[in-house]
């Protein structure tokens, strides 16, 4: 009976052990993806505020070119008002805060092809800072982007996984969506002066 009791203990403590294991690796795993997230958002953030300083700068040279520094200004604002919480990451949420970003890299677009018929301006330092940091900043969000993809690709894996999987639903760990292509980015974007 004594012996009975030993293994029946021994088996209740390995479960534990395994359950407490497999909650703290994917709380563990989800906060990585919340930092990940955290990361693409720094550096849109990063991009929005670099915005304001181009404008002015071409604005200097380009007066009359006002309608892209409007479409420039509006695509900012949009996307400084689209916001998604790591709590909140659905994927009809995260095609939105895509679609509001893609509308400022669409508006940068154009406002950087204006430059090229301002000689002058391309010469000018402080437009050759903001662009470089501009186009490093364009790097940093794709290279955070694909960061997010990969720790939410390991997350979702590990969540769906048997068994970790009953432990996942028994505790509401859910899947992450990802950031994907937008549509038609396959093509190439014209640039036309």
């Amino acid at each position: 009976m004594k012996k009975t009791w030993i293994i029946v203990i021994a088996v209740i403590a390995v479960i534990a052990i395994y359950f407490t294991s497999t909650y703290n690796s994917m709380v563990a795993q989800e906060e990585a993806v919340s930092t990940a997230w955290s990361n693409v958002e720094n550096q849109y953030q990063r991009r929005s505020d670099l915005i304001p300083n181009l404008v002015n700068t071409v604005k200097g040279y380009a007066a009359h070119e006002k309608e892209t520094f409007d479409a420039v200004v509006s695509a900012r604002a949009k996307a400084t008002q689209t916001t998604v919480s790591i709590d909140d990451l659905t994927p009809e949420k995260m095609q939105a805060y895509q679609r509001a970003q893609g509308e400022v890299g669409s508006a940068l677009s154009r406002l950087l092809a204006v430059t090229e018929n301002y000689p002058e301006l391309k010469a000018n330092e402080n437009f050759k800072e903001l662009q470089a940091q501009l186009e490093g900043t364009e790097n940093r969000i794709s290279v955070e982007r694909r960061k997010f993809n990969e720790t939410a690709r390991g997350y979702n894996t590990a969540i769906r996984k048997f068994p970790r999987n009953i432990v996942a639903g028994m505790f509401g760990f859910e899947k992450h969506p990802y950031f994907e292509a937008e549509e038609g980015s396959e093509k190439a974007p014209e640039v036309k002066f």
